[in-house]
């Protein structure tokens, strides 16, 4: 299974981005597909996740802010980020897991810099 990530770039504080990740292999529609982030000097957290039946759970810092989303056709799980704030500023990696977590792949990251 092989993640890749994109979209990442220089914003301004305000603005908007959005980030995709398309998978390669089969098991993407029973997949649990997750973005997590990692800011310098900070642990790597957990942003959003979506199950294969679309629930979808967020961090509270971006609740209102970012979506998430998947389309099983494509193999791709988006985040849609708005109101950037200079905090969000993160290398941004997907994650698929299935099994009940069993197995677990990562995408290479992305970076998202957002000027105040």
């Amino acid at each position: 299974v092989q993640l890749q990530a994109s979209g990442g770039g220089l914003v301004q504080a305000g603005e908007s981005l959005r980030l995709s990740c398309a998978t390669s292999g089969s098991i993407f529609s029973i997949a649990v597909m997750g973005w997590y982030r990692q800011a310098p000097g900070k642990q790597r957290e957990l942003v959003a996740a979506i199950t294969n039946g679309l629930s979808t759970s967020y961090a509270d810092a971006v609740k209102g802010r970012f979506t998430i989303s998947r389309d099983n056709d494509k193999n791709t799980v988006y985040l849609q980020m708005n109101s950037l704030r200079s905090d969000d500023t993160a290398v941004y990696y997907c994650n698929l897991r299935y099994g009940s977590s069993r197995y677990e792949y990562w995408g290479q990251g992305t970076l998202v810099t957002v000027s105040s």
